[in-house]
């Protein structure tokens, strides 16, 4: 593996669990709510099976509970499965107790399904930042070998500006560390723009991300894609109600997506995040 292939990485999770509707639905609402996950998902593996590419899958606890029979299917075609919380509520809006607890829970929920313990962990909203510290600690203590949590910009939902760009590890007393992976970023004018996920990936032209994404892999640096099944559905459940912002989020270049995503995977070379930090670890090569 070269440091030109990137970090594919999927948020599986329920269009109505995301921050912008958080106000809007409560965990107990979740089950009466029309589900288009399976569907989503099932598209997205038959795009990856197409391009021959495995990608990292930050797994919602509560969907790994609901359906088994996808989880089995994904790692089954080779993917890696990674944790994404159970009810995906904010690390830092929970005490270090909560954050255990729930994150046991989804552990529980993967291994039930799937028979393997994911080695990495994705906070809900990117929502692991400086003022909670005591996260990585905790990941560590329940053994996960990397977190992907940070998000070095400036945002009205989540960020870390003044954390590392690349890869980086944090060591523990104990003698142990923990990889962090963090979403990825250019820097322009003294400030980290976003490149590769989410919105950001849905709104901005396809020259764009990928002009950004070929300057960082001439560094030699990987490339963080990340992306949730709910934004390759073409039609997907319409809400009343919803702000201008709220609605740019939640539609906002959803049916274009998988045609530009598609176009992804063709100009760039992809893998897990595992893979990445198993080829470093074999040759003690770091990210930074």
């Amino acid at each position: 593996m070269r440091t030109s292939v990137n970090y594919l990485t999927v948020d599986l999770e329920e269009w109505f669990v995301v921050e912008a509707l958080r106000s809007r639905f409560s965990f107990e609402d979740w089950e009466t709510l029309e589900s288009t996950l399976v569907d989503n998902c099932f598209h997205l593996l038959a795009l990856f099976r197409q391009k021959n590419v495995r990608a990292t899958w930050f797994i919602l606890g509560w969907c790994a509970a609901r359906y088994p029979e996808l989880m089995q299917r994904i790692i089954g075609e080779g993917h890696e499965i990674a944790c994404h919380s159970y009810r995906h509520v904010r690390v830092d809006q929970m005490d270090a107790e909560a954050f255990r607890k729930d994150t046991e829970l989804s552990i529980e929920a993967l291994v039930r399904a799937t028979g393997v313990r994911p080695q990495g962990y994705r906070a809900p909203s990117w929502s692991i930042n400086a003022s909670i510290p005591w996260a990585f600690e905790v990941l560590h203590e329940m053994g996960f070998v990397y977190d992907s949590s940070i998000y070095p910009i400036k945002h009205d939902i989540y960020g870390m500006p003044m954390a590392p760009r690349k890869a980086f590890q944090i060591n523990f007393p104990n003698g142990g560390s923990l990889w962090e992976i963090p979403a990825s970023t250019v820097r322009v004018l003294g400030r980290n723009l976003p490149i590769a996920g989410g919105g950001f990936l849905r709104h901005f032209p396809y020259w764009y991300t990928r002009r950004m994404m070929s300057k960082l892999n001439e560094r030699g640096e990987p490339v963080m894609v990340y992306i949730h099944p709910w934004e390759i559905d073409p039609d997907p459940p319409r809400l009343s109600g919803l702000s201008a912002m709220q609605r740019l989020r939640m539609y906002g270049s959803t049916r274009h997506f998988a045609a530009k995503l598609s176009r992804l995977l063709d100009d760039f070379e992809f893998s897990t995040c595992i893979d990445h930090i198993h080829w470093r670890t074999k040759r003690r090569i770091g990210f930074r």
